[in-house]
């Protein structure tokens, strides 16, 4: 059996485990997002085929988030059951080496790694944000802040230097599903944080490339007035627009991140993200762990190939298949709360982003070094 031959084998069948393993767990999640989604059937014109739709657009964000515990959990199975059949056995006689057997799941773990990046890249971001748009439509409510005041965000006008001129604060009541803005108010300073401007609209509409166009305006302009006393005195100048033109460097894109967690994010959204907040000197440590969790996370895969290898070493004995599977199913688990637990960790410590994300994957790894390891010996 050539070397060729043996890699295709393996490759066929732990596709197959690994995409069998996969579906069932998205069924499983599935039949659980839905039943959640039936408290809210009913309301306004949240309909049972809205929910269902609503739920088969989450999928392709439960894929990427599963794709490495299911690489594991599918290998370990396909692994056992050609050990088991002796198999795995007839193959390493046949001249497949260790080495030779984590290149061929390496070539396959990458394969995986291409797809999950894919999926979380490009289809999970807008089927998830499509999502959140037909749930909060279909409710008829609107993205709301963590103050009952609204949204803030803190937005800034530069010079063509790159200089800070001005500086806002722009509170937004709701923020719709079609990325319109309800009950704006922006509080403008200069670059010595003078108050210039209050500015409330009742509607908001964006108008490409970099401004909105405000509806129902009251604005409140203040100039600082000399006197002789050199007291802070300022003057107030208040007017009304039906219409008003504001430029600034808020986008649907940017705002659209407050419809969907950062972790289900593309890296492309959260780099342009990451980039505003540093701008406009915001805290961005959550954004940028999800960031590099983003680019970390589909080599997992190939660390979750790499982990499965040492059980097709392990001697078979009776119900040996069901107990490594068991055992991988243990750690995929186990790895899949550490994912979460050391973004936390990292977060509250304030460790580097992408060491914080990449203690799990090396974690990992390293277990998969040492059951090689025990297994040479208990061979």
């Amino acid at each position: 059996m050539t070397s060729s031959v043996i890699g295709r084998y393996l490759a066929r069948e732990i596709g197959a485990a690994v995409l069998f393993v996969l579906i069932g767990f998205l069924s499983l999640f599935a039949f659980f997002d839905f039943i959640n989604e039936l408290d809210d059937v009913g309301r306004a014109g949240y309909s049972l085929a809205a929910a269902v739709f609503y739920v088969a657009l989450t999928l392709p964000s439960r894929t990427y988030e599963l794709m490495p515990i299911a690489s594991l959990i599918g290998s370990v199975y396909a692994l056992a059951q050609l050990a088991a059949h002796s198999e795995f056995t007839a193959m390493r006689a046949s001249g497949l080496s260790r080495s030779r057997a984590l290149f061929e799941l390496g070539k396959l773990g990458l394969a995986l790694a291409i797809f999950t990046a894919l999926v979380g890249e490009g289809l999970a971001p807008p089927a998830e944000r499509f999502a959140q748009e037909l749930r909060l439509s279909s409710l008829g409510s609107a993205v709301g802040g963590q103050l009952r005041s609204g949204l803030w965000i803190r937005d800034s006008v530069r010079e063509p230097s790159g200089d800070i001129k001005r500086i806002r604060f722009v509170n937004v009541g709701e923020l719709m599903p079609d990325a319109t803005l309800r009950r704006v108010r922006v509080i403008e300073f200069d670059h010595e944080m003078r108050l210039t401007e209050v500015l409330t609209a009742a509607r908001g509409e964006f108008v490409p490339p970099g401004s909105w166009r405000l509806t129902e305006v009251q604005a409140t302009g203040y100039t600082q007035i000399e006197n002789e006393e050199r007291l802070p005195l300022l003057r107030s100048d208040r007017a009304k627009f039906a219409e008003r033109i504001w430029i600034s460097e808020l986008t649907p894109a940017l705002l659209s991140v407050l419809m969907v967690a950062p972790e289900r994010m593309s890296a492309l959204s959260l780099f342009g993200y990451i980039r505003h907040l540093k701008e406009n000197q915001q805290n961005t440590e959550l954004h940028e762990i999800a960031f590099w969790k983003k680019v970390v996370y589909p080599l997992a895969v190939i660390v979750m190939m790499a982990l499965a290898l040492p059980f097709a070493y392990l001697q078979t004995r009776a119900g040996g298949i069901g107990y490594k599977v068991f055992a991988g199913i243990m750690l995929g688990v186990a790895f899949h709360f550490l994912n979460g637990l050391f973004s936390h960790l990292g977060l509250l410590n304030t460790w580097p982003p992408l060491l914080a994300v990449s203690i799990p994957s090396i974690a990992a790894l390293c277990v998969a070094v040492g059951l090689l390891a025990w297994a040479d010996r208990t061979r």
